[in-house]
């Protein structure tokens, strides 16, 4: 091995307080999701202050619906993400053991889970507060990749959802489980591909970039519904280009699979279950793009 990157000295925990015998810790984690939640909310309200990017020079919403649309969101991404990972993943253990599943501090989200709760919840909240869903959906698909961005920030600090082993001058010896098995090719070391970092650029800025750069620099936000298909597509390539760097999860992993793939394509291999979950993505949000910009170009 020619060079390597030794994982940071940081503890997931940024500090850990005790009173009357309960403990309390604020992880890299929560305060990855809290930020994120704050900095999409801001995003979204410079979004409804521009009136020249909105149809008729009128924004979908005003700031106090922003505030209750944040409450909504945050309920979604929790149950949704939660509920997706038991589904998704361990469906088998958490029914065997179904206390376990409200327990989020232990770990264990899904990002499509939680794609689906905000969707539904999105929709609960324009029904009920009757403005355009597709014009909330595009405003929170551009407040989307910052948190996306620090969550995957903080799986790496985790040393978590590691990347396969690799020999690249750029990987990373991560501590815990994913320093074993790396097979007889790393007979002192094992390294890694940093996958979450991969993840975070481009689920992250590159998506979030384009995305702002849509909404503020070429109108897109008058066509409603056009950034949630870019969303939506750029996400699920992200995702599918990843995980080819990305440890697949134990659950998948067997002797003779060694890569956890779950679906066979014949001699294109098999995807894992990340990647089975981001095609529709692909071809939905490509969809969705399409329809937006000829339902924008019809004449009135």
């Amino acid at each position: 091995m020619t060079g390597y990157i030794p994982f940071p000295p940081v503890s997931p925990e940024i500090f850990s307080v005790t009173l009357a015998g309960y403990t309390f810790s604020l992880r890299w984690y929560a305060l990855a999701y809290i930020s994120g939640l704050l900095i999409g909310w801001q995003i979204v309200l410079r979004l409804i202050r521009a009136p020249r990017l909105w149809p008729q020079g009128a924004a979908p919403m005003t700031a106090r619906q922003v505030e209750d649309l944040l409450t909504w969101v945050i309920l979604g991404v929790v149950l949704g993400g939660r509920i997706g990972f038991v589904l998704f993943y361990e469906p088998g253990y958490y029914f065997a053991h179904p206390a376990q599943i409200l327990q989020v501090w232990h770990g264990g989200m899904s990002f499509h889970g939680g794609f689906l709760g905000v969707m539904v919840a999105g929709i609960l909240f324009c029904r009920a507060q009757k403005i355009p869903m597709l014009s909330v959906a595009d405003v929170m698909a551009v407040a989307t990749p910052p948190g996306l961005m620090l969550g995957r920030f903080a799986n790496f600090v985790n040393a978590e959802l590691w990347g396969r082993p690799s020999h690249m001058p750029w990987a990373v010896a991560f501590p815990g489980a994913a320093a074993q098995d790396c097979g007889p090719d790393w007979l002192t070391i094992c390294t890694r591909h940093p996958s979450q970092i991969y993840e975070a650029g481009m689920e992250g800025l590159i998506l979030g970039a384009i995305l702002l750069f849509l909404a503020w620099r070429r109108d897109w936000l008058r066509a409603p519904g056009s950034l949630l298909g870019v969303f939506v597509a750029g996400y699920g390539l992200s995702r599918f280009i990843v995980e080819f760097f990305r440890q697949a999860d134990a659950e998948f992993i067997t002797p003779t699979n060694p890569f956890g793939n779950v679906v066979s394509f014949g001699s294109l291999g098999g995807f894992s279950m990340g990647q089975v979950l981001s095609i529709p993505m692909i071809f939905l949000g490509i969809g969705i793009v399409i329809w937006a910009r000829k339902r924008r170009a019809r004449p009135a």
